[in-house]
């Protein structure tokens, strides 16, 4: 009889960790460069940007997959499993990647630390509280919406004279000015890092004058936040510069519109210096390792289909000036994550990747293919299970337009052929061929989720092959072509639609914004990530399609403008049998269930 497999977490639970001071001391940081928490994870202070400033920036490599099965094709364990690859074959490396959201971490998905014996641990830290940056990211934007519905309220119940008696001071003699927000044009939800699709669409402020200001209003989750996505945009060459950067940013939020069509920011309601303070120890990102060892840097955690999906870019600045690689990975397929990845984390960070990790695994190539429907939480069918040449192969283009996409900016793609137990080695060449024949610079099989470091080590060579090849960077649109022309740029280019409908809303939205002079920022395309089109149903490379804009919406402090194609979902519901159903603590304390 075989031997059970071990869960993700009795692997995690059974490492042998190194306290974190001495991982922190073989990066050449010190006791002063370090807030501990706890045995095993530290923040990391960003002076140390100044300490290395001398140092030349390391390798830089993104991962990336193509389009994924709902249930992922293993793209943060290939990153991890690569990161303890690298260290196999005696390179110094560090890892940089999200922190994970509550959300799917007791929905279906589970957690996002890695996977078998490619992990970042403690795993039970990494995926619930860590640091408290998700709390800290809640608190201020929570903070804002509060202060949003303070202003509605008191505005209404001190009318004329009275408001400006009321909101006297020293700076504002005659009164603070009114903003006169309009209650149909609030931008700004509150959020919560659960997913409850009962708060998707709620009434707020119900009860006498005192009790709030009535009107309909709804909840995000938190890592769809603005706040989150500026935590993971901010930069700067010290803590203060980095802070100064942060309180700019927070101060840019554009909560509503009031009765002339003007943006009303954070900075207008006096709220955007209290969310600084709430966020001052956030930008710090946190120090954790790979099962294996390596440094594994987890800062920021916005969702890569309706906000960037990338780590922070001052966690990527730090890690450059103190590895010679530095593994980074963007959410979801290359169409998402990686687009936003290049066209605006590149942009702000200015670290330009020298190779791309494409993350392949055969069940989602014969689910592009025309394969069974894949649904998690369900066993997959035998299509799945057994060798399948044929499905494999008409799946095929998938991966090539994956590739193409990648090849788009100018970077060297290595493909990641991310084997699972029912794999063939039949199959497994076929991958190989199919990538070579798209125009990879090199494919490799992976087995790390068994055999940790070790069986990432083909992977490593080839990309620290891929590292050394020429490149010609560059970005997709230039950000002060029009909203409408970057807009197409993508649709056409990336996602191969035919054109785009925009509804009269997307519409009017796209004047204000025109208006307001926001139209020059970049754009983060907000859609489904299991089809390159805004139909999840279409798989393969859908063809004749046009892509639905339904909705344009600012983050004017992040510094992006991001569509909504077709329907999309910034609260995520719960399915019937959750994830948070097995978890528990046993008789020692110990957490049991987490996945």
């Amino acid at each position: 009889m075989p031997n059970k497999v071990p869960s993700d977490i009795d692997i995690a639970q059974a490492a042998e960790m190194k306290p974190i001071a001495q991982i922190a001391e073989r990066l050449g940081l010190g006791g002063d460069d370090l807030h501990l928490h706890g045995k095993y994870k530290a923040k990391v202070n960003l002076d140390v940007l100044k300490k290395f400033k001398g140092q030349p920036d390391g390798k830089y490599i993104d991962v990336t997959a193509i389009t994924p099965t709902p249930l992922g094709e293993g793209k943060t364990t290939t990153a991890v499993g690569l990161t303890q690859g690298m260290g196999v074959i005696g390179k110094n490396v560090m890892l940089c990647i999200r922190q994970p959201s509550q959300g799917p971490t007791f929905s279906i998905k589970g957690g996002a630390a890695g996977g078998g014996y490619a992990q970042v641990v403690p795993m039970e830290d990494f995926n619930l509280h860590l640091t408290g940056d998700i709390h800290a990211v809640s608190a201020a934007h929570n903070l804002a919406a509060a202060a949003l519905d303070t202003r509605l309220m008191h505005e209404r119940n001190y009318p004329g004279d009275k408001w400006a008696k009321r909101t006297q001071s020293e700076e504002y003699p005659d009164g603070y000015p009114r903003l006169n927000i309009n209650p149909n044009a609030i931008t700004w939800n509150r959020v919560v890092d659960v997913n409850d699709r009962g708060l998707r669409n709620v009434v707020s402020g119900l009860g006498g004058k005192w009790d709030g200001y009535p009107r309909e209003a709804a909840f995000d989750i938190a890592v769809a936040s603005e706040v989150m996505a500026i935590l993971a945009l901010v930069s700067g060459h010290d803590y203060r510069s980095t802070l100064k950067d942060l309180r700019e940013r927070l101060s840019r939020i554009v909560v509503a519109y009031d009765y002339d069509g003007n943006p009303v920011t954070t900075e207008d309601l006096g709220v955007a210096g209290a969310m600084t303070v709430l966020m001052k120890d956030a930008i710090l990102p946190t120090l954790m390792q790979t099962l294996e060892g390596q440094p594994a840097f987890v800062h920021a955690g916005p969702f890569a289909n309706i906000a960037h999906g990338n780590s922070s870019v001052i966690a990527d600045q730090v890690a450059v000036k103190l590895a010679d690689y530095t593994i980074t990975e963007s959410g979801f397929g290359a169409d998402i994550g990686m687009e936003k990845f290049f066209d605006i984390k590149c942009r702000t960070s200015g670290i330009i990747p020298n190779a791309v990790v494409m993350v392949a695994t055969i069940r989602a190539l014969k689910m592009h293919g025309g394969g069974p429907k894949v649904v998690a939480g369900y066993d997959l069918a035998r299509e799945y299970t057994e060798e399948n040449l044929e499905l494999l192969e008409q799946g095929a283009e998938n991966l090539a337009w994956n590739i193409k996409i990648a090849k788009k900016f100018g970077i060297p793609v290595v493909v990641a052929v991310n084997r699972f137990q029912t794999d063939t080695d039949a199959e497994v060449e076929l991958v190989k061929r199919i990538g070579e024949e798209a125009g990879a610079y090199a494919t490799a099989m992976t087995n790390h989720w068994a055999e940790g470091g070790q069986g990432a080590a083909e992977l490593a060579e080839a990309v620290v092959d891929a590292c050394e090849q020429p490149s010609d960077f560059e970005f997709l649109y230039d950000v002060e072509q029009p909203l409408k022309e970057k807009i197409e740029t993508i649709t056409k280019e990336i996602y191969g639609a035919d054109g785009v409908d925009y509804s009269p809303q997307a519409e009017g939205q796209i004047r204000t914004y025109e208006k307001s002079g926001f139209d020059n920022l970049p754009l983060c395309m907000a859609k489904t990530h299991l089809s390159l089109s805004h139909n999840p149903k279409l798989k393969g490379v859908p063809k004749g399609f046009t892509v639905p804009i339904r909705e344009v919406r600012a983050s004017v402090g992040a510094g992006f403008i991001y569509p909504l194609l077709g329907t999309m979902r910034t609260m995520p519901g719960l399915p019937a049998t959750p994830a948070y159903m097995n978890v528990d603590i046993d008789e020692d304390g110990r957490v049991v269930g987490l996945f």
